[in-house]
């Protein structure tokens, strides 16, 4: 086992998985915080290194793509406070930071665990219920159903249609996106069968972020939603459905062939019986003639 606990937060690595757990220190962001402990399994991995500084380092876990709902719902965008595949590591653990990631690196080896993408979430997501409120809205996801509340800070063309809620089986896609110098941010539900070009602002499927201390709480409920969506490397349902009928008929086609050697059978023993003189030239032909027309 192999163990690092800093002020930023403890990784803690087993053979199997990590566990990573935030800090309490002020400079651990409000996301890690809330998401809490971390279970991430080794397959889920794609690699693990460690960036010495002069006064500080930074472990790092790259995981294969589409294994965490989280990283898929805000597409790479979380900052370094809010990011739970980052650990700063004290000047003095630089020794226990590089031991940590050869035992890492050795079990991935040994396992041959490839770093190719997945086809299926290998986290489970943030767990639910969940709400988080910030920018104009409140948002709540409880496994099924997103529920989308305003405040006064709402534009009223949006607040008009009143609170809405989303069924996840009518969700295409989800996205959490923050502010960025003065473009403000979003949480975006895509509704099937209903895209908008709205902007968040206006969208009544979105929450609009204005780059406050809560708004990377809403990438949590963007992560629960993600996680029970369909995965976006899977097939297509349709795609299984249309290629299972292919083979269905083997079967009828199989017991046409077991009737043709029958019949071709029936003839030889037919033909037999007529050399041997059982059958006359008209019991052979009349038998004859009723098996060609079965074949």
């Amino acid at each position: 086992m192999a163990e690092i606990i800093q002020k930023d937060g403890t990784w803690v690595f087993d053979g199997d998985a990590l566990r990573l757990t935030p800090g309490r220190d002020k400079n651990v962001g409000l996301l890690r915080k809330t998401l809490g402990e971390l279970v991430v399994p080794l397959g889920a991995l794609a690699g693990i290194s460690f960036e010495q500084g002069r006064k500080s380092g930074r472990l790092r876990l790259r995981l294969r793509d589409g294994a965490d709902p989280l990283l898929h719902a805000t597409g790479g965008r979380l900052g370094e406070p809010h990011d739970p595949y980052q650990l700063v590591v004290e000047s003095d653990r630089y020794g226990v930071a590089e031991y940590f990631v050869d035992e890492v690196r050795h079990a991935l080896m040994l396992d041959q665990v490839p770093s190719d993408p997945v086809s299926e979430y290998l986290l489970p997501g943030p767990a639910v219920p969940l709400s988080a409120a910030a920018g104009d809205g409140t948002a709540s996801f409880d496994g099924e159903q997103v529920r989308l509340e305003w405040n006064w800070k709402t534009e009223d063309a949006k607040a008009a249609a009143g609170t809405r809620t989303l069924a996840v089986t009518d969700i295409a896609a989800v996205e959490w996106h923050p502010a960025a110098g003065l473009e403000n941010g979003y949480l975006r539900f895509t509704v099937k069968n209903a895209p908008t070009k709205a902007p968040p602002k206006y969208d009544p499927n979105s929450v609009e972020l204005w780059g406050f201390k809560k708004d990377p709480l809403m990438a949590l409920v963007a992560a629960a939603v993600q996680a029970r969506l369909p995965h976006p490397a899977a097939p297509p349902p349709a795609a299984a459905a249309s290629e299972a009928p292919a083979q269905e008929p083997e079967p009828a086609a199989s017991a046409r062939e077991d009737d043709h050697d029958a019949l071709l059978r029936r003839l030889r023993e037919l033909g037999e019986l007529h050399h041997s003189g059982v059958l006359t030239d008209e019991e052979f032909a009349l038998a004859k003639q009723a098996i060609l027309k079965r074949m």
